[in-house]
């Protein structure tokens, strides 16, 4: 169902309580049906489907004789892009930016080395095309966050692997908010291009053990500067976070309970 303007309602209450579910909005127990419709101003449809959606994601069930019920956060998907997003989102989550970028440590070397395997591997060109898009937001000319995750989707993409392409989403989103708070916090304007030209090169060359060290070095320096952050600058790094917005969830969280 859509209203006057476009907008599909159930996505709007989807997203609404998905964020009031991941701040912590019904630690009293969760609404009935009647009472998220009525609140919401929405059809018992809308609302039977977005609750619907939420539990495919881990973050609602329905008991017998209890009724819904928010699932511990063990139980969230947190490979679902709105999830993640959501969990990014929230206060003081530079602890879920660190485990992010562990799982990155786990995935992005590897997907170079196996990229740079593959003789005359055509997705080289789309990597040449986002650190040529990094090259240029070097120089103002194009966006640093779209061309910085550009050159690392590219390279999920150049591995042919259709399991590695399932993080796509993963990546775009957690990027998003990543490269925003490392940026800030190191005041550094975008990323550092030479260690990314140096990834490219070495895939292009099909060396992947270059490839992989280079890429490991590249996101180990984020997971170092988020230990650093927390352990000398707190309170900077607090701010930076407010910055980007991962500490303004709670407060929409409050507005949507």
């Amino acid at each position: 169902m859509r209203t006057a303007d476009g907008r599909n309602l159930t996505f709007d209450l989807l997203e609404t309580l998905g964020r009031a579910i991941v701040g912590g909005a019904f630690e009293d127990g969760f609404p009935t049906e009647a009472d998220l419709s009525r609140t919401h101003g929405v059809s018992r449809p809308v609302t039977r489907e977005a609750v619907k959606m939420l539990a495919a994601k881990g973050l609602l069930s329905a008991r017998p004789r209890v009724g819904t019920v928010v699932e511990p956060s063990e139980s969230w998907n947190l490979l679902d892009p709105d999830v993640l997003r959501w969990l990014l989102e929230r206060q003081l989550s530079l602890d879920l930016l660190r485990q992010f970028s562990e799982l990155r440590l786990a995935i992005e070397p590897t997907a170079a080395a196996l990229a740079a395997q593959i003789p005359d591997n055509p997705g080289i060109a789309a990597i040449e095309d986002g650190f040529a898009r990094m090259e240029a937001a070097g120089r103002g000319e194009d966006d640093v966050l779209d061309a910085d995750i550009q050159f690392h989707v590219a390279i999920l993409h150049a591995v042919q692997n259709p399991f590695f392409r399932q993080f796509e989403e993963l990546v775009r989103t957690a990027l998003h908010t990543s490269i925003r708070f490392t940026n800030r916090f190191s005041g550094r304007g975008g990323a550092n291009i030479g260690q990314h030209g140096e990834v490219l090169e070495a895939i292009r060359a099909g060396d992947p053990d270059r490839a992989r060290a280079t890429m490991y070095e590249l996101i180990d320096e984020v997971v170092t500067l988020i230990d650093t952050a927390q352990r000398d600058e707190p309170a900077a790094a607090d701010a930076a976070a407010e910055a980007v917005g991962l500490g303004s969830l709670a407060n929409r969280a409050e507005k949507a309970a």
